[in-house]
């Protein structure tokens, strides 16, 4: 008998047809599984459901094929026919709890795991090996919760208990340590798989990405060459080898760009051993996601939304690309397709994150925006650093100063164990122009100069190289409360000072630091000839205002003023510069 599997309308607009089938089997069906070839291995077992409609193992592992691909409606329809083919059927029970699991229902995958337990054969592991393995498939976002990892390892120690000549138990339960990076009892458990199957190509490839985590990379490779070679249409070991190109590229910036590129050419290598389908190219798009090639990523995202059989998952995809490639318009359209589509368990902190930042880009509700960005940093404290930078930077160039101050304040707030150092200088800087633009209102808040100026002070308490912008904006901050020419106190003198001596020292001043030093001795040169009324020390320090800056107004001003003849009406002093 042959059947022929088509699947029509894949992305980048390739057909696939499925290789001839022939009497195949189940133990055809899981080698497929197990070599991601999903798309093969449905079809096979598609066939096996019709020809051996009565094997409850036929459905469970079609079912199991569905939950890898992320269709969990699919899989519980075709556990839940399992079951009625034969309700003793504890791997259908096992798939049910999976599914369960997948939707954050901790009770019903505790209550369908123990019935599959219940009603197993004594001798029979394989319902404790993918109890392993459903909790080790529930990670979100590539995390493994603690809890469900060691659930996973109770599971596959009993697996490997009641069987231990069972090379897959090994290789799952080194998995399970892998993810708590419990790396001796992973290699153990990884070396045991390999004695047991010295040709396994999943064990060769365990243990080529446990050398990958130690930043072992020529090890690792070596171990998915030996897993190529013992099948070299084993298609993980080329994802693997992709992922540890990837991770190198991440580590040794000397080979980034050549290794993300090797690494992309091993990624197709995967999908073309893996049936070129849809859901294959939905991992691609995984991969290209943290490999940051969004240019690709967006093309490969848009044509799978032209594909029927695409997870609602692709606009996800499409929406980050779109973003960074500043297609601000389609990125938003493309995320709230994807917060309409997926169930709340499958949004992830990334996502909000995503969001806010395109409804900022857009133009659309800053309120709502700041909200989305705040969930994702509420969701995920690691990312706090980095979205409430980027909305600082984001709201600095809107004018929105503020917000921005706000923003840098977030961090400085939610991050701690690090000195912070450009986020309390952001975080000024952003409160002296809010206060500044507060001005033209004739209504300014004078918390904002007072927070400014705080923070100004513990960033120069705490760096040894300040940068010349915070010290003339703490300059600036004290001349607010002093701006009477003929009645100078003198509060900001100490401060422009400073200035002096730092750029004193610099042997080669920059542009903007001489602009600096200029402003400082003119200063002076008003505190002396108006506070001290001392002409020789005015007259020195606009001297060297004037020969930091020939254009400093101040500077001009006193020497116009200086050298031009006695007029019955004295000339109008030039306006303080807006700071």
């Amino acid at each position: 008998m042959k059947m022929i599997s088509k699947i029509a309308n894949v992305a980048l607009g390739l057909v696939f047809i499925g290789s001839a089938v022939s009497a195949q089997t189940l133990s055809d069906a899981k080698k497929a599984i197990d070599a991601e070839q999903y798309q093969k291995a449905k079809g096979m077992l598609k066939n096996l459901t019709v020809t051996q409609a009565n094997n409850d193992e036929n459905l469970f592992y079609l079912g199991w094929v569905y939950l890898i691909q992320d269709y969990p409606d699919s899989a519980k329809a075709t556990f839940t026919k399992g079951i009625s083919v034969n309700p003793k059927s504890a791997l259908n029970y096992v798939g049910l709890g999976a599914v369960a699991l997948s939707a954050n229902d901790n009770a019903g995958a505790t209550s369908n795991f123990t019935q599959a337990t219940t009603v197993a054969a004594k001798k029979d592991d394989q319902p404790y090996l993918y109890i392993g393995k459903a909790y080790l498939l529930d990670a979100k976002d590539g995390k493994f919760p603690p809890a469900k990892a060691n659930a996973a390892i109770d599971a596959l120690t009993k697996a490997k208990t009641i069987n231990p000549k069972d090379a897959e138990a090994q290789v799952i339960l080194g998995n399970a340590y892998r993810s708590q990076l419990n790396s001796n009892s992973a290699y153990d458990a990884y070396q045991a798989a390999l004695a047991l199957d010295p040709k396994s190509p999943s064990a060769n490839v365990a243990t080529g990405v446990l050398w990958r985590y130690a930043d072992n990379f020529d090890d690792s490779e070596k171990q998915f060459q030996a897993a190529i070679a013992i099948d070299p249409n084993y298609g993980p070991a080329y994802r693997e080898l992709a992922e540890t190109d990837l991770t190198e590229a991440q580590v040794n910036i000397k080979v980034a760009s050549a290794k993300v590129k090797e690494g992309v050419a091993n990624y197709q290598k995967y999908i073309n051993l893996t049936d070129e389908s849809v859901e294959s190219l939905m991992r691609y798009a995984d991969f290209l996601v943290n490999a940051g090639d969004y240019t690709t990523l967006q093309d490969v995202a848009t044509k799978l939304t032209k594909s029927q059989n695409a997870n609602a998952r692709v606009y996800r995809y499409l929406a980050y690309a779109a973003y960074e490639n500043k297609d601000y318009a389609a990125g938003l359209t493309a995320m709230n397709n994807w917060f309409a589509k997926a169930t709340p368990s499958r949004i992830l902190p990334r996502d909000y994150q995503y969001l806010g930042q395109l409804q900022l880009a857009a133009g659309k509700d800053t309120t709502e925006a700041i909200k989305n960005l705040t969930k994702a940093a509420d969701l995920d404290s690691a990312k706090a650093q980095d979205i409430f930078t980027d909305l600082g930077k984001m709201m600095f160039a809107k004018s929105k100063y503020i917000e921005a101050g706000n923003a840098y304040d977030e961090v400085l707030k939610r991050v701690h164990g690090k000195p912070l150092l450009t986020e309390h200088f952001y975080a000024a800087y952003s409160y002296y122009f809010a206060f500044r633009a507060q001005k033209k209102t004739h209504n300014q808040d004078s918390t904002l100069i007072v927070r400014a100026d705080t923070l100004l002070g513990d960033y120069l308490k705490n760096t040894q190289a300040p940068v010349i912008q915070a010290l003339t904006t703490r300059a600036y901050i004290t001349d607010f409360r002093d701006t009477s020419f003929t009645n100078l106190k003198g509060l900001s003198k100490p401060r422009y000072e400073q200035i002096i001596t730092y750029v004193s020292a610099k042997p080669t001043p920059t542009a903007s630091e001489k602009n600096a030093l200029a402003a400082a001795y003119a200063y002076l040169g008003n505190y002396y000839e108006y506070h001290d009324k001392d002409d020789v020390k005015a007259n020195e320090n606009f001297t060297k205002a004037r020969d930091a800056n020939p254009d400093n107004a101040y500077a001009k001003f006193y020497f116009d003023q200086k050298n031009a003849p006695p007029t019955p009406t004295p000339a109008a002093k030039p306006k303080k510069t807006s700071k």
